[in-house]
């Protein structure tokens, strides 16, 4: 039972860099805590060992989690009833302890042969989605896909709240390649259509693009080590460190047409090494991640202009609203820093419903409780003031840097619109600049950040040196903070 499939399932999944599923599980989990469950699961049948998949209880960090881990050594990690049952189980588990539970990966989907008794009944296959359905928020659900995920079984990492997967050898799909041709003609491969690079930079299915399967399952473990067990806990708090000291004013060019990485910008305000970036190759005009400021875990939303300019596209706008929801779920508190232009107009993004996606950003960060804490390092533009949560979406603060500008649009922007048919009238272009200057001049002083200060619009203005001392006084402050948001079962989201 313990051996898994056949010898040369064995070395043909060596020859690939795969792992055999038992060593995953030991590389993962603190030494000689495993307990498994259903090892002898459809024992009497030949060749079948635990049916394809281990399952069964560990500690991590000295925290214990649920797992299963397909098999790929026993008819290619495919399920079988048992199978389906044995993984029903063990979700169920988890979220009666209250514990994480973890995916392992690595299966051909279905046995056909076998459909009958798997696939349409009340504990059949689609029960384990429902399962993890009611899971999903009440603990955390993490996946590291080491092989294919096919057809049915692909919608195992997407109900996860994030997927690691490795490169070459990771794939999700819900039809072959073979059967895309046979349905529609396309030829293509596997790799192209639902490979790890596909999904981890294109589709945003996937979280995290991993070299190797060791890299895989310490993204898992870092992952867990930002959240608590359970949504009735806090998440863990570790010693606190010093930021890298880095000269955050610096970072910022004082052109709004200048880029600069917020990525640097979160490094250097955050506990030094904490920042852990989620979905780094997609939608990269929007950072997200977890981090710690002085041993506690936030939740970080930040436009980065290096990509995209900092707008805001559907793509980023569904990765910014997954985020947040999974930091509300966890009792994470959020921090956006907001360089923001605004939503991406055009034929193009109309016709992928940006209106629709930015609803559902909004529509997130409205109904998030958690404390979260809106900073305008530079620019807030039109409904992007509102999708990173600010003013009139009752943030715990709204900070301002000194070169912070909040307006419906920017200055060159607002003149054009208002004075077009004024500037095109002048004769000269010396005229037509003058002119255009003086009016931008009176558009910068009416959104002066100092007025909109003394306005209430922002709480306070705070030197770029002093707002990590800043966010700390504020979280700390809002710790005991009231969760409750409407009375109802729940939105209706804009999708």
């Amino acid at each position: 039972m313990l051996a898994g499939g056949a010898e040369r399932y064995h070395a043909a999944n060596a020859a690939k860099g795969k792992l055999f599923a038992r060593e995953r599980i030991t590389l993962l989990v603190d030494e000689g805590t495993f307990v498994e469950d259903g090892l002898y699961a459809n024992s009497l049948a030949d060749g079948l060992p635990a049916d394809g998949v281990i399952t069964g209880i560990a500690e991590i960090d000295g925290r214990q989690v649920c797992l299963m881990a397909n098999d790929s050594t026993v008819k290619a990690g495919s399920w079988g009833a048992r199978t389906v049952e044995k993984i029903i189980r063990i979700i169920e588990r988890a979220v009666q302890y209250g514990v994480p539970m973890i995916y392992l990966v690595d299966s051909a989907g279905a046995r056909i042969t076998d459909q009958v008794d798997l696939f349409p009944g009340r504990r059949g296959a689609g029960k384990i989605f429902h399962t993890q359905v009611k899971a999903s928020g009440a603990i955390p659900q993490a996946c590291a896909l080491f092989g294919p995920s096919a057809a049915g079984g692909a919608y195992i990492p997407a109900f996860c709240d994030i997927v690691a997967m490795v490169e070459g050898n990771a794939s999700m799909y819900l039809g072959s390649d073979r059967m895309v041709e046979m349905v529609t003609g396309e030829k293509t491969t596997l790799e192209a259509m639902g490979g790890a690079r596909v999904h981890c930079a294109e589709s945003g299915v996937g979280h995290f693009l991993c070299k190797t399967e060791q890299d895989a399952l310490d993204t898992v473990r870092s992952y867990l080590s930002y959240l608590p067990s359970n949504w009735e806990a806090r998440p863990p708090v570790t010693e606190a460190r010093a930021s890298t000291g880095a000269d955050l004013a610096a970072l910022v060019p004082a052109s709004e047409r200048q880029a600069f990485d917020m990525r640097r910008y979160v490094k250097g305000l955050v506990d030094e090494g904490s920042f852990f970036e989620i979905q780094a190759l997609w939608a990269k005009e929007l950072t997200i991640g977890f981090a710690r400021l002085n041993g506690e875990v936030i939740g970080i939303v930040g436009n980065n202009s290096m990509f995209k300019g900092g707008v805001l596209f559907p793509d980023s706008a569904d990765k910014a609203s997954r985020f947040v929801q999974l930091c509300d779920a966890f009792n994470v508190p959020l921090l956006f820093l907001c360089d923001v232009p605004g939503f991406m107009v055009g034929s193009a993004v109309e016709k992928q419903g940006i209106i629709r996606h930015g609803a559902k950003m909004i529509t997130a960060i409205s109904e998030a409780t958690v404390p979260k804490i809106c900073v305008v390092v530079r620019k807030a533009y039109g409904a992007g003031l509102y999708a990173m949560a600010g003013p009139g979406f009752e943030p715990d603060a709204t900070i301002a840097l000194p070169t912070a500008k909040i307006a419906v649009m920017g200055a060159e922007a607002a003149v054009n619109a208002v004075y077009a048919n004024k500037i095109a009238a002048l004769a000269t272009d010396e005229e037509r600049a003058a002119f255009v200057a003086e009016r931008r001049a009176e558009y910068e002083q009416d959104i002066d950040i100092m007025r909109l200060a003394s306005e209430l619009v922002v709480d306070t203005v705070v030197e770029p040196g002093d707002l990590r001392d800043e966010l700390i006084r504020r979280y700390r402050a809002a710790h005991g903070k009231d969760r409750g948001f409407a009375r109802r079962r729940h939105g209706v989201t804009p999708v």
